[in-house]
């Protein structure tokens, strides 16, 4: 096994990571080599006298990448910081090969005015360890009603709009949005779910909710909604996103609008690629998801989508939640897992199962579905090694098992589904603009 990369308390302007395999997938790079940084960006190479001063990192036996890109993460702050910070959510994201993150905008106030927008902001500058870019909300408090103010929220730097967790339920509102979108070149995020059908839902309608004796969130309501705003893309000709996508038909949906050219993308969070509902066999409140988890049929089409292009992008969907908020009865506990230092390891364990056989995805294309896809569905010019781009790369090693553990986290909150589940793929390093974020100083 490879020596623990060292934490550097210095700040090099010169990084040579060396004998690797470096996979790039924006650049079509799957090689053994060398990646080199200068002054917090990405070079060719390093003179003589800028190696001999370089930070050197020995990567013989393991992958470089670039620094993941996780396009669906809930941060806390402002206003929730008993389950997360922006501080604590970095600090995890680090660990689990992260560079750079979107946090959507249910926070507490909302991200639906260039207040919050600009607070999230001055907290990340001073706090976060990782890149962030803050979404906006599509409506005024995220409750479905009046627009927000779309074009103020783009100028103070939100990178997308949406309305978490809650959607958009009514289809004038969201074909406006659609439609102010385009005047500002901003994508247009949807959780797909139509609450008429979802009231009281706790998990996926079907055999498990039955045998549990659970309202169940019926597949159909993600679907007719993924419909809907196929259509309104294709009216309006705007970018729309579709967030952790789970049933089969959703991702056939999806395939065939591609196909007619709608500008559409999608994500599936990792936990939806390696579990089903089966799981909830047993009550466990660390899976109560919003989505849900589903049945074996649509675990496979959802890893199906990601084969062939119709999903983009591997989310983290980190939503934490405290030890105290979920130790209660099923139905009454909030939605959610935390997922940024798993995500990559339970994605590996889904797509690229040690036996192998078949069905097995190329790492390579694992790696570009939490690099340089999530970055191309918002435009943000990030998850490559190519020159000139910001020096943010993680190296990690793609057999290496461990355990997740409750005391382990970095995440103020511990609401993981996998604590004491054997997973393969462990980051080693996380460098952010060339200095090293993970392992911790």
């Amino acid at each position: 096994m490879n020596a623990a990369i060292l934490p550097d308390t210095t700040t090099p302007d010169a990084l040579w990571i060396k004998n690797g395999r470096v996979i790039d997938p924006a650049n079509g790079r799957d090689a053994t080599g060398d990646v080199f940084a200068l002054n917090g960006r990405i070079v060719e190479g390093l003179s003589a006298g800028q190696r001999a001063g370089a930070r050197v990192v020995d990567a013989a036996g393991l992958v470089v990448a670039p620094g993941f890109v996780d396009i669906h993460a809930r941060l806390g702050e402002p206003g929730n910081t008993a389950r997360e910070t922006i501080r604590s959510a970095t600090r995890a994201a680090a660990a689990g090969g992260y560079t750079t993150l979107v946090c959507m905008p249910d926070t507490t106030p909302p991200a639906d005015n260039v207040g919050t927008v600009q607070l999230i902001k001055e907290i990340a500058a001073k706090t976060a360890l990782v890149h962030v870019h803050p979404a906006g909300t599509i409506t005024l408090g995220h409750r479905g009603e009046k627009l927000a103010p779309i074009g103020s929220l783009r100028g103070a730097g939100v990178v997308a709009i949406t309305d978490g967790i809650g959607g958009v339920q009514n289809n004038e509102i969201m074909r406006r949005a659609l439609e102010y979108s385009t005047l500002f070149n901003i994508p247009v995020l949807d959780h797909c779910q139509d609450s008429s059908m979802t009231r009281g839902a706790v998990m996926h309608e079907g055999e498990w909710s039955v045998r549990l004796g659970l309202r169940g969130f019926p597949a159909a309501a993600e679907e007719i909604v993924v419909a809907s705003d196929i259509l309104l893309a294709r009216l309006t000709g705007a970018r729309l996103h579709l967030q952790h996508i789970t049933a089969a038909n959703s991702v056939q949906l999806i395939r065939q609008a591609k196909a007619q050219g709608v500008p559409v993308t999608a994500e599936v969070a990792a936990d939806h690629l390696l579990l089903t509902h089966a799981a909830l066999h047993d009550y466990n409140t660390h899976l109560k998801l919003a989505a849900p988890l589903r049945e074996e049929a649509d675990r496979r089409a959802l890893i199906g989508g990601l084969a062939d292009g119709t999903i983009d992008a591997v989310v983290s969907d980190h939503s934490p939640v405290t030890p105290t908020e979920k130790d209660c009865e099923f139905d009454y506990a909030p939605f959610g897992a935390i997922g940024l230092e798993t995500a990559f390891s339970v994605a590996l364990e889904a797509l690229c199962p040690a036996r192998g056989g078949a069905g097995a995805l190329p790492l390579a294309l694992v790696v570009e579905k939490f690099t340089c896809a999530p970055a191309r569905a918002l435009n943000l010019g990030a998850g490559t090694l190519s020159v000139g781009q910001r020096a943010d790369v993680v190296v990690f090693s793609p057999v290496e098992a461990w355990t997740p553990s409750a005391d382990g986290f970095h995440s103020r909150s511990m609401n993981s589904p996998h604590i004491g589940r054997v997973l393969r793929g462990r980051v080693r390093g996380t460098f952010v603009d060339g200095r090293q974020v993970f392992p911790f100083a």
